[in-house]
């Protein structure tokens, strides 16, 4: 029998593909049997990748992002998955503010994860088949800071089941990941300024530590496999519990008693 988690002969494009979750997301696809392409912003970030092609544009551009996808579908066609993995947030809370860092951070991870996807779904649609994964955030489920992030990760997850509802009759399947705390890169700069910041961030963890990035990136190829062809329109989160309830509630007020 066929393994359904394997993806032999399938051609996988992911976004942000040179970043810590992009990287790991590329080994797993790749470890699976897919050809990915990497899609970011330089082609330096992508160097040691294993990938059959490189796509490259600025996502905060929606413009050259669709221009440059439709150019590689025009090129090769439509892969048979996008895992559309690029994001970013430096607005930790409203303080930090204003109607540019608002545009920006709306431009990055709404308005160009759309520009990315919407020509790949159209191109899926026509052939019959494929498959989005969308990667968001526990943010879009919960408010844990980063206003204008998790109002654009919720967009996401809006998004997903649009294309869900209206483009399953095509064959074309969404559905989305919400990682919680990864520890990536991404946190260097939290680390460097409050050096034991993760003994404020973990106890809200039933598990008791971030989730990794290999964690989300079989989340995603789960989603993105034959394992899933029933699954449409839904959101996993990856987010060692943090989503289930409130831990240091249940610690620090019902246990303190």
């Amino acid at each position: 029998m066929t393994n359904p988690f394997r993806l032999d002969g399938k051609t996988i494009l992911i976004s942000g593909a040179g970043g810590g979750i992009g990287r790991v997301l590329v080994e797993t696809f790749h470890a699976a049997g897919a050809e990915v392409i990497g899609a970011d912003r330089d082609a330096d970030m992508l160097a040691g990748l294993n990938l059959v092609r490189k796509v490259l544009f600025d996502q905060s551009d929606a413009r050259a992002t669709r221009a440059a996808i439709a150019a590689d579908i025009a090129a090769h066609g439509a892969p048979d998955a996008v895992i559309a993995n690029a994001g970013f947030t430096r607005a930790e809370h409203f303080d930090h503010l204003d109607d540019d860092i608002w545009a920006s951070e709306m431009a990055i991870n709404l308005n160009g994860a759309y520009a990315l996807v919407d020509p790949i779904v159209a191109a899926m649609a026509a052939r019959g088949a494929g498959n989005v994964v969308l990667v968001s955030s526990v943010n879009a489920l919960a408010h844990f800071g980063n206003p204008a992030y998790s109002a654009a990760k919720a967009g996401l997850i809006a998004y997903a089941r649009a294309i869900a509802v209206e483009r399953g009759g095509q064959g074309v399947r969404a559905n989305v990941v919400a990682p919680g705390s990864v520890r990536t890169p991404a946190w260097d700069h939290r680390l460097a300024a409050d050096p034991r910041l993760l003994d404020k961030v973990l106890p809200h963890y039933p598990l008791g530590r971030m989730v990794s990035p290999e964690e989300v990136a079989h989340a995603a190829l789960f989603l993105a496999s034959d394992a899933a062809s029933g699954i449409t329109g839904v959101t996993i989160p990856v987010d060692a519990g943090l989503t289930s309830g409130n831990l240091r509630f249940v610690n620090e007020v019902l246990r303190a008693k």
